[in-house]
């Protein structure tokens, strides 16, 4: 039972890693694409050219404002979900403190009471 949960385990950090390596090739090209674009020498540009450039930052600037709403809410329910757990943390504290003290009164009842 311990070996498949241990092989699971390794199978999920894999998973995670292969993830990561891909939102990080993914993130580099993207802002590499991105940068290109703002890098473009406007001056020696046609005009129409001019005009799809500026739609296309418009674009990115679209996409860019959208990422930053989605993360934004991310950022929100997990600040949610984190002062949630503390909540749980704080109402679950006098039962852990009571089941330490049934535990220390029946230990001292142990060591202690002879009938």
């Amino acid at each position: 039972m311990q070996q498949a949960i241990n092989q699971l385990v390794q199978i999920l950090q894999q998973v995670i890693t292969a993830l990561v390596k891909f939102f990080q090739i993914v993130w580099t090209w993207s802002f590499g694409q991105i940068v290109a674009v703002f890098q473009s020498d406007w001056q020696s540009l046609p005009v129409w050219k001019i005009v799809l450039l500026v739609a296309v930052c418009a674009a990115i600037v679209y996409v860019l404002y959208k990422v930053v709403i989605q993360l934004w809410g991310a950022a929100e329910a997990i600040l949610k979900a984190f002062i949630a757990l503390l909540g749980v943390l704080v109402s679950i504290l006098p039962y852990i403190v009571i089941a330490g003290a049934i535990a220390a009164g029946g230990g001292w009842v142990i060591q202690n009471v002879n009938f």
